[in-house]
C-alpha cells in the first residue's frame, strides 16, 4: 500500500494562503487560476489592513498573496506588519499595478517575489518556488543554528581540557620537585657521603661519575618542572615573558626585543596562561622554522585590551601550513584565544617573516575566566 503525500500542495497537505485583495472577482480569477495548475490549498483573503493584522495574528500561513495598491495603504505596509509579526511566511506581490521599479526595490526589501495579475497561469510555480527557496531558507538557518552550538560545545570543551592539562602540569611539577627531586637530592647527598669515607680511587671514580649523572637528573628535572608550570607565572606575564626570552637567547644566541606598554598587568589567570603558552609556543616555532632571525615581542594592555605580538624576520609559512592535518601548534593557541573571548590571527609571507598577534579583551565579563587555573 502506498502512503498518501504529504508533500506540501498535495490533497493531504494543501497550502495555507493569505490573500491581501479588495477585488472580489479578482480573488476569485486566482482561486480559479491556482485550481486549474491541480495545487491544493486553503485560502483566506483579507481587504484591510486590520483585517489582514487580525488573520495574521490568528492563523498561520504557509503563502502571503497581495495586491500592491489597496484602499489607504498599499502591499509594503503589510509587509511591514509581516516583519513586525517576526514571521516569515513568504510573501508574493501580485498585482496589475506595480511597475518594474517598484517590483524590483520591494524584491530588495525582503520580498519574495511579484506577479502580474495577467500572468495567473504562472502563480503556481511562483508559490511552489517560494516554498521551496523558504523551505532552503529555513533547513540553512537551522543547520547554521546547529553549527553555531557545536562550535560552541568545541571551545568550551577546548576551554575545560586547557584548563585540566593546566592542572596536570601543575601537579606533575609539585611531584617533579617533591618526589623526584628530593630523591634525586637525597641520593647526591649520600654520594657526597661516600666520597668521604672512602680512600679507594677506583670508587672515588665511580661516585664523581654518578655524582654528575645525578646532577644531570636535577637539572633535567628542573628544566622540565619548569616547562610544565614555572614559578615565575605567579610574579606576572611581564616577568614570565622575561624569564622566556631569557631562555630563548641562551640556547640561540639571539637577541629578543621586548616592549611593553606597563610593567605591571593584572591579569586572571586563564588570561595570563593564554598569553604565556602563546609566548612560548611562539618561541618554540622560531627555533624549530627561524632561528637566527630577528624577534621582537610587543605587549600592551591599552584600551582595555590585552595584545601580544611575537614576529620574526624568518622564512615564513606557506598559505597551507596551517591547513596540514598536524598542524597542532598553532592552531591550539587559536582555541585556547577563544576560551578567553579572545582571537588569534596570523599573518606570514614566504621569504619575509611571521607575526602571531594574541588579543584579549579585559572588560568582558566571563563566569568561566573566573575559573582559577593553575
Amino acid at each position: 500500500m502506498i502512503a498518501p503525500s504529504t508533500t506540501l500542495g498535495s490533497p493531504s497537505c494543501p497550502v495555507r494562503i493569505l490573500h491581501l485583495e479588495d477585488s472580489a472577482p479578482d480573488h476569485s480569477l486566482t482561486s480559479r487560476a491556482l485550481k486549474k495548475a491541480g495545487l491544493s490549498f486553503e485560502m483566506d483573503r483579507a481587504d484591510t489592513l486590520e483585517a489582514f493584522k487580525t488573520l495574521i495574528d490568528t492563523c498561520e500561513y504557509d503563502v502571503i498573496l497581495a495586491d500592491y495598491r489597496l484602499p489607504g495603504f498599499n502591499a509594503m505596509d503589510a509587509w511591514a506588519v509581516v516583519q513586525g509579526e517576526g514571521k516569515v511566511t513568504p510573501f508574493i506581490l501580485l498585482s496589475g499595478t506595480i511597475g518594474e521599479a517598484a517590483a524590483v526595490d520591494a524584491v530588495q526589501r525582503g520580498i519574495s517575489d511579484y506577479l502580474h495579475k495577467d500572468n495567473l497561469q504562472s502563480l503556481d510555480r511562483v508559490i511552489r518556488r517560494a516554498l521551496e527557496m523558504q523551505s532552503i531558507k529555513a533547513a540553512k538557518e537551522k543547520a547554521d543554528r546547529e553549527l553555531a552550538v557545536s562550535e560552541r560545545r568545541i571551545t568550551e570543551f577546548a576551554h575545560h581540557l586547557q584548563l585540566a592539562i593546566e592542572k596536570e602540569r601543575a601537579a606533575i611539577a609539585r611531584e617533579i620537585h617533591d618526589d623526584i627531586g628530593g630523591s634525586l637530592a637525597a641520593v647526591r647527598l649520600d654520594l657526597a657521603w661516600l666520597s668521604r669515607h672512602s680512600q679507594d680511587q677506583g670508587l672515588q671514580n665511580h661516585i664523581a661519575t654518578a655524582t654528575e649523572m645525578i646532577q644531570h637528573a636535577i637539572e633535567a628535572s628542573q628544566r622540565i618542572m619548569l616547562n610544565m608550570r614555572p614559578a615565575i607565572l605567579d610574579q606576572g606575564l611581564l616577568a614570565s615573558v622575561q624569564w622566556l626570552v631569557q631562555g630563548f637567547e641562551e640556547r640561540t644566541n639571539s637577541r629578543v626585543q621586548l616592549t611593553t606598554s606597563s610593567d605591571a598587568m593584572r591579569l586572571d589567570a586563564p588570561i595570563l596562561l593564554t598569553a604565556y603558552r602563546t609566548v612560548q609556543e611562539s618561541l618554540t616555532n622560531i627555533v624549530k622554522h627561524a632561528d637566527g632571525s630577528a624577534v621582537r615581542i610587543e605587549i600592551s594592555n591599552q584600551g582595555d585590551v590585552l595584545t601580544v605580538e611575537i614576529s620574526d624576520t624568518g622564512p615564513g609559512l606557506a598559505d597551507t601550513a596551517l591547513q596540514k592535518e598536524k598542524s597542532f601548534g598553532l592552531r591550539g593557541l587559536q582555541e585556547r584565544a577563544k576560551t578567553v573571548n579572545g582571537w588569534l590571527d596570523i599573518s606570514s609571507s614566504v621569504g619575509v617573516g611571521t607575526s602571531i598577534t594574541l588579543t584579549v579583551p579585559l572588560n568582558t565579563s566571563d563566569t568561566e575566566r573566573q575559573e582559577s587555573a593553575p
